[in-house]
């Protein structure tokens, strides 16, 4: 299996517009982050984790061509905001299949009447098939993903099991049972804002916490700001197999 880290920044990107601040302003490619999201490819299927407002750069920079299907964490923009850029996918595929819990789809519906509509449906609008999560496993492709449910401060979110892999963002709290999915785990990709701590985001410390419950082989933090610092300074001082991802980054499981 192979994992594409589409971006991994937080909601508003680094570099932030009009910032002046000294990671804003880094030449170090590693320090440009595209708002977070990930492809996981394995035989013949690409599965797309979130499809935020950088989706479309982001299919063109990894020249992606086929999309199976749209895993959908939870319903912030960040996350949300490129569903309609899934139209090319559509006009050669078909209907795209996207997964989410309900809460989840009904603010899709809402934002994107026009891609679920089934009336008087604009001729360039894409569409897609909706599947619903509820916390039990899921079969995509030939195998089963297995949802972790966690909250985003007082917001539900999903992350994903695919294999020995798990994606996991936006996190600030979990409960143990859902921890016991993510034993065994080869890679596991987690979110870590910053340094200081933030009532709705694992900050640096609570990560690193977090990495010593799970125990994965590897560990990549993604969902980060410019206040965790430059990517090169920072990774220097991290743990043994624990790295921080960046944009455009492929990993082999």
């Amino acid at each position: 299996m192979e994992v594409t880290f589409l971006g991994t920044g937080t909601s508003q990107g680094i570099p932030i517009i009009g910032s002046d601040h000294p990671v804003c302003l880094s030449e170090d490619s590693r320090d440009k982050r595209l708002r977070v999201s990930v492809l996981v490819e394995w035989d013949d299927f690409s599965y797309v984790i979130d499809c935020g407002p950088d989706f479309r750069i982001q299919m063109l920079q990894n020249n992606v061509k086929k999309v199976d299907g749209i895993l959908f964490t939870h319903e912030h923009a960040d996350h949300t905001a490129g569903l309609d850029d899934i139209r090319p996918f559509f006009f050669r595929q078909g209907d795209i299949p996207i997964y989410a819990h309900p809460r989840v789809l009904e603010q899709l519906k809402i934002r994107f009447a026009y891609i679920f509509a089934t009336e008087n449906r604009y001729p360039g609008a894409p569409a897609v098939k909706e599947f619903v999560i509820d916390n039990q496993p899921f079969k995509i492709g030939n195998t089963f993903v297995t949802p972790i449910n966690a909250m985003h401060n007082r917001l539900q979110v999903y992350g994903f099991r695919f294999f020995d892999f798990a994606y996991l963002t936006d996190v600030k709290t979990i409960e143990d049972s859902e921890v016991e999915k993510l034993k065994n785990l080869k890679v596991l990709v987690v979110n870590a804002l910053r340094i200081e701590p933030h009532h709705s985001h694992f900050n640096l410390e609570e990560a690193l916490e977090f990495v010593e419950k799970v125990k994965p082989e590897r560990t990549y933090f993604t969902h980060i700001s410019h206040l965790l610092g430059f990517h090169a300074e920072v990774e220097e001082r991290l743990p043994e197999n624990v790295f921080l991802a960046y944009d455009n980054l492929k990993i082999s499981i």
